[in-house]
């Protein structure tokens, strides 16, 4: 890969033809129910847009026009959505899992649409804030096989660690530990020698994190790191997905698809906002959703078409499409599936969550003492 292949398209963006982009899109989603009963996670709107939109933004702001998606619950929910990526500056292909093979095995399932020596692979359910070139850059100049991105954490108990060497080299990977020896984790992008990818087990589930990269350690294979301190969040539960979108929305985490930071809420096209009520933390309101008077949303995702009658107050939580939360109501750190109905002076908190189409009466559930 050395001297990356650069071009200028019509729009005098450069172009790295010598790097394909592979975004794994192909699990359910379990995380974010109900949520995700209706659309893959990738999917869900965040700060306006898709997430996965992000993430292709991104990539194409690194020149890089060819990915691959590979793709598997509810599949056809991307290729309605983004078709072939022109829209985008993008070339896109669709490989669709017929049963769940896992990362490494899912990376391997992709392996006959790629066709550069060198792979960026991306987990789809990560919202990341690091220079794609940068990845890139040391993965050329290390001369390794597999590069991975991992980035410093303050807590990285909840996660496995990957110590290093004095030259970035990976020594270990090491699962969940109350005594880490390194704050450094997996970031879940990584940059491939496609001739690796072709010795993956085909037709079965791999795990590239427990199986893929210690086997290659095993064998003496460079694995090289690039670490450092960019915004990262796993977007995979309702609390990282309300966080992700804050960010994107208060400028915290960076995003191409956003022409700018939109200060401490953004209401989109059609959304209905009463003059009094309040929008802070990061508040995304949907097209077509209406906010009454004196509500207060802090924090929270409002999906298109939803409503929140007048004084409701929802903090740090998601309203699907087309739901209601209704007049005088408190919702905090919950999540309302799409077209339920949530009654006047109903309390939701701490984790609950509303299947599509429910419907909670006024006063249903109520958790405080007050009368």
């Amino acid at each position: 890969m050395n001297s990356r292949d650069t071009s200028v398209d019509k729009e005098g963006n450069s172009v790295t033809s010598s790097v394909q982009a592979l975004i794994l899109v192909g699990g359910k989603g379990t995380r974010l129910r109900p949520l995700t009963l209706s659309a893959p996670k990738p999917m869900l709107p965040t700060a306006g847009t898709p997430f996965l939109t992000h993430l292709l933004s991104r990539i194409r702001e690194a020149g890089i026009t060819d990915v691959v998606l590979g793709t598997s619950y509810q599949a056809h929910v991307f290729s309605d959505h983004y078709g072939d990526g022109s829209d985008l500056g993008l070339n896109l292909t669709y490989v669709t899992e017929s049963e769940p093979l896992g990362t490494g095995g899912g990376i391997r399932n992709v392996y006959d649409e790629l066709t550069a020596d060198t792979v960026l692979v991306f987990n789809g359910d990560v919202l990341g804030g690091t220079d794609i070139r940068d990845v890139l850059s040391t993965h050329e100049r290390s001369g390794a096989e597999v590069t991975l991105h991992l980035v410093r954490v303050g807590d990285p108990r909840a996660f496995g660690c990957v110590p290093t060497d004095a030259d970035g080299r990976v020594t270990a990977f090491l699962e969940k530990t109350q005594d880490p020896p390194t704050n450094q984790i997996n970031a879940g992008t990584y940059v491939f020698d496609r001739k690796v990818i072709g010795e993956i087990p085909a037709g079965r589930p791999v795990s590239v994190e427990r199986e893929v990269f210690p086997s290659l350690l095993a064998q003496g294979r460079h694995i090289q790191a690039h670490v450092d301190d960019a915004y990262w969040r796993d977007m995979g539960t309702p609390e990282d997905f309300v966080r992700g979108s804050a960010d994107l929305v208060r400028g915290i985490a960076p995003s191409p698809a956003l022409a700018k930071p939109c200060g401490e809420s953004l209401s989109l096209d059609g959304a209905d906002v009463a003059s009094d009520a309040v929008l802070i933390g990061g508040t995304v309101v949907g097209r077509g959703a209406r906010v009454g008077s004196g509500a207060r949303l802090d924090g929270a995702v409002i999906f298109d078409g939803a409503s929140v009658e007048a004084g409701a107050v929802v903090e740090r939580s998601i309203v699907g499409f087309g739901a209601t939360v209704g007049a005088h109501a408190l919702v905090r750190d919950t999540v309302i599936g799409d077209g339920a109905q949530v009654g006047a002076r109903c309390e939701l908190l701490r984790g609950a969550r509303v299947w599509p189409g429910v419907q909670i009466p006024e006063s249903g559930i109520r958790f405080s003492t007050d009368v």
